[in-house]
């Protein structure tokens, strides 16, 4: 998993409220358990005219000339702002997986579902929350200006204007160190490695009965 520390990125919206796991990646994608090659059907419903299927190329598929992600203004966004309640829905973990394919780092929010809040972390995604006053400032000043940057400093835990105001927001401690050392549920535990052997070595001197020679 990608470690998160500070990331500055251009901007785009999804403006609208309670966006669920199955618009951020529909149900007919999650066949693939790989991780990757979810990003060119992220928000496949909005984002082109016909019915997208696995398999097909994406390349040749009509556009959906009104959602914002395909304006070329937003085109190489990395930084995903959004409105309340967003992830809710099914607890898929293909929906960080098909946004963080896309290119997101982060996204920004009054709130989120906690299933997706917590499978963000998971997944080398920060998804920051910051009052909805805070985050409607943020989308007109989007709106006002082409290009539109922000800096997110998990390290400092605040996200930083162009004119270099920051705003503050809060993480749980252990899902921030996690995200900064890029670390998820496996990699936690494999840096215990060593004691888990030294663990393993000790039971199996003591009681041997419980580790039985296998035999090919």
């Amino acid at each position: 998993m990608r470690a998160f520390t500070v990331h500055q990125g251009l901007v785009a919206p999804m403006d609208r409220a309670n966006v669920d796991t199955d618009l951020i990646i529909p149900k007919q994608f999650l066949k693939s358990i790989k991780r990757s090659g979810f990003g060119p059907n992220a928000f496949d419903e909005l984002r082109y005219l016909d019915e997208g299927q696995p398999g097909m190329d994406n390349a040749v598929r009509p556009l959906n000339p009104e959602f914002p992600l395909n304006f070329a203004r937003y085109q190489g966004a990395s930084i995903l702002l959004a409105r309340e309640n967003f992830g809710c829905g099914s607890s898929r973990e293909h929906a960080p997986w098909a946004l963080e394919d896309y290119g997101f780092r982060a996204i920004i929010a009054p709130s989120f579902a906690d299933i997706f809040y917590n499978n963000c972390f998971k997944n080398g995604v920060l998804p920051v929350v910051l009052p909805a006053e805070q985050v409607d400032g943020l989308f007109a000043a989007m709106y006002a200006q082409e290009g539109y940057e922000l800096k997110v400093d998990l390290q400092n835990q605040q996200v930083v204007l162009p004119g270099g105001e920051a705003l503050p927001f809060d993480v749980d401690s252990y899902r921030r160190q996690c995200l900064l050392e890029g670390l998820d549920d496996i990699g936690v535990t494999l840096k215990s490695g060593d004691a888990i052997r030294r663990y393993e070595a000790a039971t199996a001197a003591r009681s041997p009965w419980l580790f039985p020679e296998v035999s090919p």
